[in-house]
């Protein structure tokens, strides 16, 4: 089974409610959170969920923040947890149903398949999503997740998933709508997830809103 390893330094604090992500495996991550000020829960949650073939990830941003975006983003990552060797189009789909009567959320998907180098991904929202090569031959070095619009719960524009290969050392960031989207510039490939996360978290952060970052750096089955 391919499932995750965790970051170097100290690990990130799950949101509230959150069983532990996987131990070691396929991936090296890291993820960071922001609490808006004055709020006892953020609206903003990642998942990391193992399948036989692969790891599924994900960002949700449950609108708005406060319990109620928490409930949301709390209530879509336990439908995809549940389903992680679904594909993305049916994960978004069930999210959907499942957040008819929360205030929805937007979500980003990318489900990794580690027995084939091969990653498929897929966002509803503005969960912003970004794929950076390691190997300097492989053109183009940076790939951009397309966005849908639409609210999972509400919403949503016809889903088109996106199939690509994906190379040991490549590096995938999701990061919610809290994060200035300026944060790509200053992505140094060779850094560490975990340092990469609490860069991007320090530097670019909004005061604003909950916000969430989550780096993957992608190890390979075959090493």
């Amino acid at each position: 089974m391919a499932v995750a390893s965790p970051p170097s330094g100290p690990p990130p604090v799950p949101p509230s409610g959150a069983p532990p992500v996987p131990p070691r495996g396929a991936i090296d991550w890291a993820a960071r959170i922001h609490t808006l000020k004055g709020e006892q829960e953020c609206g903003d949650s990642y998942v990391l969920a193992p399948f036989p073939q692969g790891v599924l990830a994900a960002v949700i941003d449950g609108l708005g923040h406060g319990s109620e975006a928490a409930t949301a983003a709390r209530i879509a990552a336990e439908t995809l947890r549940e389903r992680a060797h679904h594909p993305v189009a049916d994960l978004i789909k069930h999210c959907h149903a499942a957040l008819y009567k929360t205030r929805g959320a937007v979500i980003s998907l990318a489900s990794i398949d580690t027995a084939n180098d091969r990653m498929a991904w897929l966002g509803v929202g503005n969960v912003e999503g970004m794929l950076i090569r390691a190997g300097t031959n492989v053109q183009p070095g940076r790939e951009t997740l397309l966005l849908r619009s639409g609210v999972c719960g509400y919403q949503m524009q016809p889903l088109r998933t996106t199939t690509l290969s994906i190379f040991p050392g490549d590096t995938l960031i999701l990061v919610t709508d809290g994060i200035d989207s300026g944060f790509i510039q200053a992505v140094s490939p060779l850094a560490s997830p975990d340092t990469i996360a609490a860069d991007i978290l320090s530097r670019y952060v909004k005061e604003t809103d909950d916000a969430l970052v989550l780096v993957i750096r992608y190890l390979g089955t075959k090493a």
